[in-house]
């Protein structure tokens, strides 16, 4: 079974992806293929910087640079995510060659990147915005502004709701939330 696992940064996602891992399942991070790739990839590099000038320098990219742009343009995100998804899904369907039993696909863009047909389920993980934020600013050392931005600038919780199956909401206790999750796998007879 592979589960297609979205919503938007900083709602928890990575509650229902360890206990997915623990199951022996192979978890397919998609940010984190992307930022391998990015070091791996000289082509990936090229098309980034041949669009958005001077945000790659000495062979590595400035996320913040990029971020500035594209968190506040919408045209220059829909580039940015034309740019990855291509590569990322190439990575990801390199990875599901090894078939296993159980995977679980994390994008943001799963649906964007052609990675929802990939999958048995899809489900979303949403959280309250404020929540949202403060996880963000501790995780990635960020201001509330660039937080808002980032969160801003991706689909609402209702898009994700009505393209998903299931809905797991992350509006409590991180205990009360992995129950949410163990419940959610039972009732797709993975345990």
């Amino acid at each position: 079974m592979i589960i297609g696992i979205t919503g938007g940064t900083g709602c928890g996602k990575t509650t229902l992806l360890n206990l997915i891992e623990a199951l022996g399942g192979l978890v397919l991070d998609c940010d984190a293929i992307y930022h391998r790739l990015l070091q791996t990839d000289d082509s990936l590099l090229c098309a980034i910087e041949d669009r958005f000038p001077g945000t790659v320098k000495e062979e590595k990219l400035d996320r913040k640079a990029l971020g500035a742009i594209v968190f506040s343009d919408e045209t220059a995100l829909a580039d940015l995510n034309r740019i990855t998804h291509g590569a990322v899904k190439a990575e990801v369907l390199r990875q599901l060659e090894k078939n296993p039993k159980l995977a679980a696909i994390d994008a943001i863009g799963l649906f964007e990147g052609g990675l929802a047909p990939l999958c048995d389920v899809t489900v979303t993980v949403t959280a309250p915005e404020d929540v949202r934020i403060r996880r963000l600013m501790q995780r990635d050392a960020i201001t509330e502004d660039y937080a808002k931005k980032r969160i801003a600038a991706q689909h609402t919780e209702r898009w994700f709701r009505e393209k998903c199956d299931y809905c797991l909401e992350n509006d409590s206790s991180p205990a009360a939330f992995r129950e949410k999750c163990l419940a959610f796998l039972h009732s797709l007879d993975i345990m």
